[in-house]
C-alpha cells in the first residue's frame, strides 16, 4: 500500500474539496460552500492524496496573529482509519505554528479524536472572531451540537465583529500604516 502524502492544495484540486465538503453539508457536519468559495480560498486547504488519489482535505483559516481555525477537516468515507485525518490535522498545526498563531481553534462533534493532539474543550464565546464569521450565518445557530475546542492559550483579542465589544476583557486590535510596506 502507498504512502499518504499531504500537501498544501492547488486550484486543480477545488472539485475534489467541493465534492467531499459539499457531500456532508446536508446533515449539518460541515457548513455548505459554494465552489466559487472554495476556489477563493483554496490555499488555506491542505489535502491528502495517496496514488493520485483525493482522500481528504483540511483548511486552516487565519483569523490573525492571535487565532486560526481548523475548518473543512474531512476524509471519505473509505479512508476513514488509514491516519490521513491525522496526517491533515498535523499539517495544519504546522502551519499555523510557521504563522506563529498564537491559538488554533476548532468546532466538531468528535472532540476526542482532537484530544489526541493538544486540543481541549473551551467556551465558544472566547473566540468571537470565529462566532462573528461563520456562526451568525450557520442554519443551527441557536441549536448548535458542536463543541469548540482549543489548542493554546485563549486569545484575548477580537479583530473581527461589532466595535463595542461584549467582553470587556478583550482587547480590539488596532494597526496603524508603519510605512515599511510590511
Amino acid at each position: 500500500m502507498a504512502e499518504i502524502r499531504v500537501h498544501k492544495a492547488h486550484v486543480q484540486d477545488a472539485r475534489n474539496v467541493f465534492d467531499l465538503v459539499n457531500s456532508l453539508s446536508g446533515d449539518g457536519t460541515l457548513l455548505r460552500r459554494s465552489y466559487a468559495e472554495i476556489c477563493e480560498n483554496i490555499r488555506d486547504f491542505t489535502v491528502a492524496e495517496r496514488d493520485d488519489e483525493f482522500l481528504g482535505c483540511g483548511a486552516l483559516h487565519l483569523y490573525g496573529p492571535h487565532l486560526a481555525e481548523v475548518r473543512s477537516i474531512v476524509v471519505k468515507p473509505e479512508a476513514k482509519g488509514l491516519g490521513a485525518g491525522g496526517l491533515l490535522l498535523k499539517a495544519l498545526i504546522e502551519e499555523a505554528e510557521e504563522h506563529e498563531v498564537m491559538s488554533v481553534c476548532l468546532f466538531t462533534r468528535i472532540p476526542e479524536f482532537f484530544d489526541h493532539y493538544g486540543f481541549r474543550v473551551a467556551d465558544r464565546t472566547a473566540m468571537p472572531d470565529k462566532i462573528y464569521k461563520d456562526c451568525q450565518t450557520c442554519p443551527r445557530l441557536y441549536a448548535c451540537d458542536e463543541v469548540a475546542m482549543v489548542r493554546g492559550p485563549l486569545p484575548n483579542v477580537a479583530v473581527l465583529g461589532p466595535s463595542k465589544l461584549q467582553r470587556p476583557e478583550l482587547v480590539t486590535l488596532q494597526l496603524t500604516s508603519t510605512g515599511t510596506g510590511r
